[in-house]
């Protein structure tokens, strides 16, 4: 079945009412086995004697979303999937706030949890997204995916 590309930013932290209403709408969907969910949050590291205090998104948005649709066409591909849901946040992000929700379902365990370990790799490596951390001192440096 041919996907269109989804929309898959956010402005801001993505809230955690937001991720427990789209696990509550899985709910009738009874088919479904298993779910695999990754949170990515923002930490507050300490580099350099200064501390971050938020990262700031930037993307661009056109090329990122051609590139997601790849990935998940990629995904459904090589998983039994039954849906799979995406969000990045785009703008400031606080420490400790939730900046990815990467949301995996299927009939069984083993591609849920692989299919979404797979996204979110390919998301760190691939999606053109750049993240500016931003210090307690206000002050900035750009972020380097690991």
């Amino acid at each position: 079945m041919e996907r269109k590309p989804k929309n898959i930013f956010l402005q801001g932290a993505i809230s955690t009412s937001f991720i427990a209403d789209n696990i509550q709408k899985h709910s009738s969907k009874t088919g479904i086995g298993a779910h695999s969910i990754f949170l990515g949050q923002v930490r507050s590291d300490v580099i350099d004697d200064k501390t971050v205090a938020a990262i700031d998104y930037t993307t661009y948005e056109e090329m990122a979303l051609q590139k997601m649709h790849e990935i998940r066409e990629d995904i459904f591909e090589k998983y039994s999937l039954t849906c799979m849901h995406v969000y990045h946040s785009l703008g400031s992000v606080k420490a400790g706030e939730i900046s990815l929700f990467v949301f995996t379902s299927s009939k069984h365990r083993k591609d849920a949890i692989e299919g979404c370990e797979e996204v979110v790799e390919r998301i760190k490596k691939e999606l053109p997204v750049w993240g500016k951390e931003i210090f307690e001192d206000a002050s900035h440096q750009w972020k380097k995916n690991t």
